[in-house]
This record gives C-alpha cells, sequence and structure tokens, in this order.
C-alpha cells in the first residue's frame, strides 16, 4: 500500500502564540515559510499520487512553498471549527474552565456559521476524507497520498486511521512545518515517523 504523508502548515502569529485557529487565516510568519520550504528536499524524493490541501491559505501557501504539484482543495481538512474559542489560548480558557480539554470537552458556540465541532464531529469529517483516499492508498503503483492541513484536525484524523476514536488524537503531538507518515504492517495501519523535519527522523526515515 502507499503511505499516507500528513503535513501540517507553517508557523502563523497565533500558532506560534498558542492561539486556537480555525476560520482566521493568518498569513504565514517568516519562520512559518522557511520550515514550508524546509519540508521541499524530502517531499522531492516521494512518489505523490494525489495532494490534498485545506481551503485556508496558510495550508495552500505551505503547499506552494513546501513544492507539491496538482494540489486538489478538500474542504473536509479545514481545522476544528472552534467556535467561541476562536484565537484563545488554552489557558485562557481554563480560567473560566478549570481542566478543560479540547479533546474531552469540544468548544462552545461562536458567531453565525461557527456553532463550534465537537470530537466526533471532527471524527466525522476525518472518516470522509479517509473513505474518500482509500482507494488510491490500497493501489500500490498510484503513489503516497498527501494531505496539507491543521494541527487538531491532523490529529484525529491520525486516530481514526489507525482504528482509535477521536478523542485518541491527544496523543499525537503535531508541530508546524512538520510531516508525518502513516503507512502499514501486515496490512494494517501504523504509525512509521511522526512530528519530522528535514534532518529528523522523518526526514531520515523517508528514503525506501
Amino acid at each position: 500500500m502507499s503511505e499516507l504523508l500528513l503535513i501540517r502548515h507553517g508557523e502563523t502569529a497565533w500558532s506560534r502564540d498558542g492561539r486556537h485557529t480555525s476560520w482566521t487565516d493568518k498569513p504565514l510568519t517568516e519562520r512559518g515559510e522557511r520550515e514550508a520550504e524546509g519540508l521541499r528536499p524530502w517531499l522531492e524524493g516521494r512518489d505523490i499520487g494525489l495532494v490534498l490541501v485545506s481551503p485556508m491559505a496558510r495550508a495552500a501557501r505551505t503547499a506552494e512553498l513546501a513544492g507539491l504539484k496538482d494540489v486538489r482543495t478538500e474542504p473536509d481538512l479545514r481545522e476544528w471549527d472552534y467556535g467561541g474559542y476562536e484565537g484563545i489560548t488554552t489557558a485562557e480558557i481554563q480560567r473560566s474552565r478549570p481542566g478543560w480539554f479540547l479533546f474531552d470537552d469540544g468548544v462552545v458556540p461562536g458567531p453565525d456559521g461557527h456553532p463550534g465541532e465537537s470530537p466526533g464531529q471532527v471524527g466525522a469529517r476525518a472518516d470522509r476524507v479517509l473513505a474518500r483516499i482509500a482507494p488510491r492508498l490500497e493501489d500500490r503503483a498510484g503513489g503516497d497520498v498527501v494531505l496539507v492541513a491543521h494541527a487538531h484536525f491532523l490529529r484525529v484524523l491520525t486516530a481514526r486511521r489507525l482504528g482509535l476514536p477521536p478523542s485518541a488524537g491527544a496523543l499525537f503531538r503535531l508541530d508546524t512545518g512538520t510531516v508525518s507518515r502513516i503507512g502499514t504492517e501486515h496490512g494494517r495501519p501504523a504509525l512509521v515517523a511522526w512530528n519530522g523535519r528535514v534532518g529528523t527522523g522523518a526526514g531520515a526515515a523517508g528514503a525506501r
């Protein structure tokens, strides 16, 4: 089977500051652009058959700087809708909700058009994406599938790909400008490399 490559977009001012960012489309910082460009040498060595990108500009820009071609926009790759917690840090939320944890507790409603999502709703979106790419992953000659998106969504998608509940996304920390790989072992999905940049474990493991 082909591998599933997960890329989190490069740094933005809000990701740098720990602010929950879903529909607010902050541009990449200079560091974020360097992170995205740093993915290019590693990705150039892969046989890539399909690239799907979140509709947000920060993801599209990351894909561009990483040198990915024939990119398709996939609406279901958008970030977790944080509702009323958009732009707010975890520490700020916990002042009024001690012990609050996104993967367990979800969010409160936000402005019109942004009611927020529960972990289960994000998991359902991830399942839709996985169902769409399943034929490509099963085609050994079709090349790898690349998803360029956002931290919390990709963490949930990873959990679902591995047969875990959406809340298990909490187990997979994902930094900006990184690439992770999900392959198979004995026909079952398995994590191959995680949260890597060129020159780290994931980059070194990229060669087949």
